[in-house]
């Protein structure tokens, strides 16, 4: 049985700045296209570079229903998410790469 991991992810500009929330089944690939330009539209608008969270899971569904949540919560709980795994904001990417 072939898994396959998936990750629900913020990217910000700055601390406290413009979120990003998105899904991927490759976490790194991904945040190297939002951090490049390489992903037209909002990230790239903005300049959300920074991957500040991220989660895993084993299936698609659960990831996408997570995503959803996610980008529903108030502006608050997603700060205090953020904060709670990586309270200096650091750029989780280079840890990944």
């Amino acid at each position: 049985m072939n898994h396959q991991t998936y990750y629900v992810y913020i990217m910000a500009s700055r601390r406290n700045g413009t979120l990003y929330i998105g899904v991927t089944n490759d976490l790194i690939q991904r945040v190297y296209e939002h951090k490049n330009g390489l992903v037209e539209g909002f990230t790239d608008t903005y300049r959300v570079h920074k991957l500040v969270y991220w989660e895993q899971s084993e299936n698609i569904e659960s990831a996408i229903e997570r995503e959803k949540q996610l980008k529903h919560w108030k502006r608050k709980w997603k700060l205090e998410l953020i904060e709670e795994h990586n309270a200096s904001w650091d750029d989780l990417y280079e840890q990944l790469a």
